[in-house]
C-alpha cells in the first residue's frame, strides 16, 4: 500500500495546473447512457473515481476508449442494466446510473453505494423522485431494485435537501421522460450547471439552469446525440492549492482555473489575509504578513463547500487567535480531527463545532487519512510541519487529486509516494 512521505517546506514558488473536476466528470460520464452516439470527453482528470465508473460501464457493456485526460464512451451497445457491489462498494457516485439506466431501459438494479464515511448520504430522495416519476422501487439483498414498465414520466419534485447527486440523478432520467419535470431546491453547484448546460446542447430544453428550479422537457425514450464536451476545472482542487500557498507563506500562480466558482473560497482566504491577481482562467495567491483566525459555516454552493473545510481546517492552525468551523451538511466530517490533533494541532469538537486555537507548532508524525478531504488536510498540515510526515492510506486521495504529489513537487514541495 502507499503511503506519503512530507518534509517541511519553507516555501512554494511556480505554477500548478487544475485538472478537470471530478465532481464533474462523474455524472457526464454516467450521462452517456443517453446518448445514441459516441461520446467524447475532454480534460478528464486521472483519479480513480473516474477508472471505477469507467469499469462499471464496460461491464454493463459500454466500449470504453481512454487516453490520458480524454476518453471515447459508446453506450449503444449497453445490455446489462445491474450495477453489481464489487464495483459500487468503492464510490458513492455510481449510485448516478440509476436515473438514466432506469429511463432508457425501463428497469434497473444498483448496489446500495459505498464511498468516503464521512456520514449519512442517503440515496432515499433520489428513490422517492423517481417513485414520483412512475417507477417502482424494492430494495432486495442490498440492491435497489428499479422497473418502469411504462416508461418514466414528468412530474413536480420538491426535494426536501438540497442533493448534488439526486439533481443529477433526477435531471438524466427526466431528460428521457414523457413530458415536463420540474425539480424544486435543485442543486445549483458548477458541477450540475454543467450537466444541465450539455443535455440542453443535446436537444433536452431545461430551464433555470444554475438556479434551484429546473424544467426540463423529456423526449419520451427518445436517445439523444452529445457533442464533444471539456470537463471544468476543479474548484476543490484548486482551493486546496490555495491553501497550500496560504499555509506556506507562497506565491503561487494556479492555470485552467474558474475564479467565478471559488467565490466563497477565496472570500474566506482574503479574509484570513490573502490576496489575489485574477485573471479569466488564473488565480496567483501572494504572501500574507499574518494568517487570521476566521469563522466557517459549511453549506451548499455558492456558499462555503463542506469539501474544502478539512483543508481550512489545517490551515486554521496556522492562524493567529481562534478559528470556529461549523460543519452543517456531514455529521462525521471531523475525522481528520484527531489525526490534526497527533501533530500537534490545538482544536476542540463540540457537536458539529470544531473550535481551533492557533498559531500551533506542528510535528511530523503518522497520520492516516479517513476519507478523501481529510487526507490533503493531513498533507497541507505535513508542509508545515517540523520533521517528516507519513500519511497513511491515501486511497483514500487517489480517489479525488490527479497527481498531487507530482504537482506539489514541482513547485518546491518535499514530498514523495513510497510503499508500505
Amino acid at each position: 500500500m502507499d503511503y506519503l512521505k512530507i518534509l517541511k517546506t519553507n516555501q512554494l514558488a511556480g505554477e500548478i495546473q487544475i485538472s478537470g473536476a471530478k465532481n464533474a466528470s462523474l455524472p457526464l460520464i454516467a450521462m452517456t447512457i443517453l446518448a445514441k452516439n459516441n461520446v467524447c470527453i475532454k480534460n478528464l482528470p486521472q483519479v480513480a473515481d473516474i477508472n471505477t465508473l469507467l469499469k462499471l460501464l464496460s461491464n454493463l457493456g459500454a466500449n470504453i476508449d481512454k487516453q490520458a485526460h480524454h476518453v471515447s464512451v459508446d453506450t449503444t451497445s449497453l445490455h446489462e442494466t445491474k450495477a453489481t457491489y464489487d464495483i459500487v462498494k468503492t464510490m458513492r457516485a455510481s449510485i448516478l446510473v440509476l436515473g438514466p439506466i432506469l429511463a432508457r431501459f425501463g428497469h434497473c438494479e444498483v448496489s446500495l453505494p459505498g464511498g468516503c464515511a464521512i456520514g449519512q448520504r442517503p440515496v432515499d430522495l433520489h428513490l422517492k423522485a423517481l417513485e414520483a416519476m412512475g417507477a417502482n422501487i424494492q430494495i432486495k439483498s442490498g440492491y435497489i431494485q428499479a422497473t418502469a414498465p411504462n416508461g418514466l414520466h414528468g412530474c413536480d419534485i420538491i426535494f426536501d435537501k438540497v442533493t448534488v447527486t439526486g439533481t443529477a440523478n433526477i435531471v438524466m432520467a427526466a431528460a428521457l421522460a414523457d413530458g415536463v419535470t420540474n425539480i424544486t431546491n435543485a442543486a445549483r453547484e458548477p458541477e450540475v450547471v454543467q450537466l444541465c448546460e450539455i443535455l440542453n446542447a443535446s436537444g433536452i430544453k431545461i430551464e433555470g439552469i444554475g438556479s434551484a428550479i429546473l424544467s426540463i422537457q423529456g423526449t419520451a425514450g427518445t436517445l439523444i446525440d452529445i457533442d464533444e464536451f471539456c470537463i471544468i476545472p476543479d474548484r476543490i482542487e484548486a482551493g486546496t492549492y490555495l491553501c497550500a500557498g496560504a499555509i506556506t507563506n507562497s506565491q503561487l500562480t494556479l492555470t485552467h482555473v474558474e475564479p467565478k466558482h471559488l467565490g466563497a473560497v477565496l472570500a474566506k482566504l482574503e479574509e484570513m489575509g490573502s490576496s489575489f491577481t485574477l485573471t479569466e482562467d488564473t488565480i496567483t495567491i501572494h504572501p500574507c504578513k499574518k494568517i487570521h483566525s476566521v469563522k466557517i459555516i459549511t453549506q451548499e454552493y455558492p456558499a462555503f463547500p463542506t469539501d474544502m473545510q478539512a483543508q481550512f481546517m489545517a490551515l486554521a492552525t496556522q492562524a493567529d487567535g481562534v478559528s470556529i468551523i461549523e460543519e452543517r451538511l456531514f455529521e462525521n466530517r471531523f475525522m481528520h480531527v484527531s489525526e490534526l490533533q497527533r501533530m500537534g494541532a490545538d482544536i476542540s469538537l463540540n457537536g458539529h463545532t470544531a473550535t481551533v486555537s492557533g498559531k500551533s507548532q506542528l510535528s511530523g508524525t503518522d497520520v492516516m487519512a479517513t476519507d478523501l478531504r481529510a487526507s490533503s488536510a493531513l498533507v497541507l498540515a505535513g508542509l508545515v510541519a517540523n520533521g517528516e510526515t507519513d500519511v497513511h492510506r491515501i486511497y483514500h486521495l487517489d480517489r479525488g487529486y490527479d497527481a498531487l504529489e507530482e504537482k506539489l513537487g514541482n513547485v518546491g514541495a518535499d514530498i514523495s509516494r513510497l510503499k508500505e
